[in-house]
């Protein structure tokens, strides 16, 4: 299916529903060029691996089982594969609000309490974790690194 196919499917889709929510990966590899793929593969995973150290054991049978079965597979989709083989295509925040700007949705306002309810847990694991709202999306963060961002549309 072409890049204009899928918006358009996407548009559609939407303007069914009277509020969209989009939890995506803060991390562009799906139009790079392999070098920067590669680089910003090893940089966001690395901070998704440092993570989860802080939380579960290595030895832990669902950390194994995310790890294997999750976190591998997307990255070798990523970094070893290319055309309709690749389907791991994460893209920034940026190039999503665009999207959803074009095809007339505007930004819905997130809940505090829900923000902050989910910053007091992740309070409860380790400080290097950062949860913050920024032009209407929310970003979940391992130190320096936004790691997940989400928002809701209209």
């Amino acid at each position: 299916m072409s890049k204009e196919a899928s918006l358009w499917t996407f548009v559609v889709l939407c303007r069914s529903s009277k509020i969209i929510t989009l939890v995506e990966q803060e991390s562009n590899v799906n139009t790079a060029p392999f070098v920067h793929r590669f680089q910003e593969t090893l940089n966001y995973y690395t901070a998704i691996f440092e993570s989860i150290d802080v939380t579960l054991p290595r030895n832990d049978q669902q950390r194994i089982n995310v790890e294997q079965h999750c976190l591998a597979r997307d990255i070798v989709n990523i970094i070893a594969c290319e055309g309709a083989e690749r389907v791991e295509r994460h893209e920034v925040l940026g190039k999503w609000r665009s999207r959803f700007t074009m095809a007339g949705f505007t930004p819905y306002p997130l809940s505090s309490l829900v923000n902050s309810t989910i910053k007091s847990l992740l309070e409860n694991y380790s400080s290097k974790y950062s949860l913050q709202e920024r032009d209407g999306a929310l970003f979940l963060g391992w130190m320096n690194r936004d790691l997940v961002a989400s928002c809701a549309w209209k």
